[in-house]
């Protein structure tokens, strides 16, 4: 029982932890007689513990009965593209390589076992942040990924 609840308020903080995205637009892609259509939606995040760093993902979002009614499983197809938006300032730990790959962002694509996930990962050789895009499932997870870098330039050096 103790191990069960370690396990829930784990959980309880990540999502804490993580981004909240907001949509900036959607496009149908499949007709659905009944339900909402299957689209393709895009959406907004800013990096929760980097200031002056936005991301953008792409992701298939399942419609119809079950989709309108979330109980869909929307497929692990996604894009991301982050820019820097404003004068960066790392945190020590992110300069002294103590962050080895952070989730800065998830979102659930069914009902229970999967979702979309976001990771950060620091590259001092070449002093950029790497942002990785993937789909996970409890039991068997997707090798679709996609990948974004932010090179951190002087603000207004560009």
């Amino acid at each position: 029982m103790k191990k069960c609840c370690i396990f829930v308020f784990g959980l309880f903080f990540i999502c804490l932890n993580s981004a909240q995205a907001e949509q900036v637009g959607s496009v149908d892609t499949v007709f659905k007689f009944l339900g909402p259509d299957h689209k393709i939606v895009v959406e907004a995040f800013d990096d929760p513990d980097i200031k002056n760093v936005t991301c953008y993902i792409s992701r298939a979002k399942t419609g119809g009965i079950k989709g309108g009614l979330g109980l869909a499983e929307d497929t692990s197809d996604a894009a991301i593209s982050c820019q820097q938006v404003g004068p960066i300032e790392l945190s020590d730990k992110i300069k002294q390589g103590k962050d080895k790959g952070t989730v800065v962002f998830q979102k659930r694509t069914s009902l229970v076992f999967k979702k979309l996930q976001v990771v950060r990962f620091y590259d001092a050789t070449r002093n950029a942040l790497i942002y990785l895009s993937y789909s996970d499932k409890v039991v068997d997870g997707s090798p679709k990924n996609a990948l974004s870098a932010v090179p951190i330039i002087p603000w207004g050096a560009r």
